[in-house]
């Protein structure tokens, strides 16, 4: 099983359709190791607070933490992220990890920059590869990628719409 290394934007994004089938959360804990760092877990607890879309987001993915590997991590001083960001991309370089799950669209260089030898995905991405291996339909993806386009935000996202066309290619 591959280590995934994930930030709590992109869990937040896979939370987001935890009440329909097929649950992508869900799909993600089945198929891989999902590793975070201790202030990943910090913002989703600040972010399930909030009473909206994201907050429910984010309490469901903390009702599975038993799904999830739990670990602490150092900051870089210099990286211009957040801590969850700083501490996911040093836990995916400490750890060597395969995958690190991060939806920050606007920094996705500085991210992709700042990992030795961990491949960066999205939650559009981590999506196609579960259709490439056959755990969901290319056609529940672009509604669960609708779904959770919605509810982030994204429609305007050049990102998500190259994502979005190549699922319905």
């Amino acid at each position: 099983m591959s280590r995934l290394i994930a930030d709590a934007s992109a869990l937040v994004s896979l939370g987001i359709v935890t009440d329909d089938d097929p649950d992508p959360l869900a799909l993600c804990f089945s198929r891989y190791e999902v590793v975070v760092p201790t202030a990943v877990v910090e913002e989703l607890r600040e972010i399930a607070s909030y009473d909206d879309i994201h907050g429910h987001a984010a309490s469901a993915v903390l009702d599975r933490a038993d799904s999830v590997t739990t670990q602490p991590a150092d900051l870089d001083a210099e990286f211009p992220l957040d801590d969850g960001e700083n501490a996911a991309v040093s836990l995916a370089n400490d750890l060597d990890a395969a995958l690190f799950l991060c939806d920050e669209f606007n920094q996705l260089g500085l991210i992709h920059a700042s990992l030795a030898d961990t491949r960066l995905v999205t939650t559009p991405t981590l999506l196609s590869v579960l259709v490439r291996t056959d755990q969901l339909s290319a056609a529940d993806a672009r509604l669960l990628l609708d779904e959770i386009s919605d509810a982030r935000s994204w429609g305007a996202n050049s990102y998500v719409q190259r994502a979005r066309s190549l699922l319905d290619d």
